[in-house]
Order: structure tokens, then C-alpha cells, then sequence
């Protein structure tokens, strides 16, 4: 770990200094997620998708046959962003919105036989998407559970 990050580090950075850009964790995990996701582009370019659609697709591919409300908290989007997402997945034909028996209100989103086909077809994606960033598997499998405890902390009171 960076000596920038450690507590006493951290503790020593004066308001002036935390403006720099290299003292803004915020501004570096932007960076490697826009070039990381960058990286995902044209690999699914040839099927219609986003990088939001894809992990739309995958949270379904994990879960299918959810409600949007549901939906939306696993992949920390709100409606607001989901709904035109969901109505571009559905006019290529990878998922259907169904109102929901119980409760004609809610909608829930099942994936199409198109739509579980594309799993296989993409399986490589994430592979492919960061192969040329050398972690290694320990500083990866650490990254991973580090950007989890995060995601944990920043969403612990929101609401989607």
C-alpha cells in the first residue's frame, strides 16, 4: 500500500494538499473505472450494449425474473437511469418487463431466450476487459474485497 494512504499519511495531508488530484481517491478510482470500462466497449459494441447494459444482463444472468426496485439496489442505478436502460435491453430483444401478478405496480424483468444465450456468448468479457493489467491474484482478489467494503459503506443508508 501507498505510504500517501496510510493513517498517519492521511492525517498529515493539509486542506491545500488534498485538492491535488494524486490525493483524491475519488478522482483515481474514476479514472481506472472510465478506462476499464472503456476497455469494455468494444467488446460489446457488436451486441447493442453498454457497459450498463452488460452488468444489467448480469445481475439477471445471476437472478432472473426480479423487479425493477430489486434490480436497481444490486446495481446501484436508480429508476430514473434504469427504466430507459431497461426499454433499450428490451427493444434488442435480451429481456422482457412483465407487470408483476401480485402486484400490478411493480414490474419485473425476465430475461429472454436471446437474453440467456448472450451469457455464453460473453462469458470471456470480463476476462478479456482487464487482460494487460498485471495485479497479480492477491492484489486483485484485495482490490476486489477493499471496492466491496466501499460500496457497502456509501450505500449503507441509501435508498434506491
Amino acid at each position: 500500500m501507498s505510504e500517501k494512504w496510510t493513517d498517519k499519511a492521511l492525517s498529515a495531508i493539509t486542506d491545500e494538499d488534498s485538492l491535488k488530484l494524486e490525493n483524491q481517491i475519488a478522482f483515481e478510482l474514476y479514472v481506472c473505472s472510465k478506462e476499464i470500462i472503456k476497455k469494455y466497449k468494444p467488446l460489446l459494441d457488436p451486441y447493442g450494449l453498454t457497459y450498463t447494459g452488460y452488468i444489467t444482463l448480469a445481475a439477471l444472468w445471476e437472478k432472473d425474473a426480479v423487479n425493477v426496485k430489486e434490480l436497481g439496489r444490486r446495481l446501484f442505478l436508480d429508476s430514473g437511469t434504469l427504466t430507459p436502460l431497461l426499454k433499450k435491453l428490451e427493444a434488442l430483444e435480451y429481456v422482457e418487463r412483465k407487470r408483476d401478478p401480485a402486484d400490478e405496480r411493480n414490474m419485473i424483468i425476465v430475461l429472454t431466450e436471446k437474453g440467456k444465450t448472450l451469457k455464453k456468448e460473453l462469458a470471456s468479457v470480463p476476462r478479456q476487459a482487464v487482460e494487460g493489467i498485471s495485479l497479480g491474484s492477491v492484489k486483485s482478489i484485495a482490490l476486489s474485497q477493499i471496492l466491496h467494503q466501499i460500496m457497502k459503506e456509501l450505500s449503507k443508508d441509501e435508498e434506491l
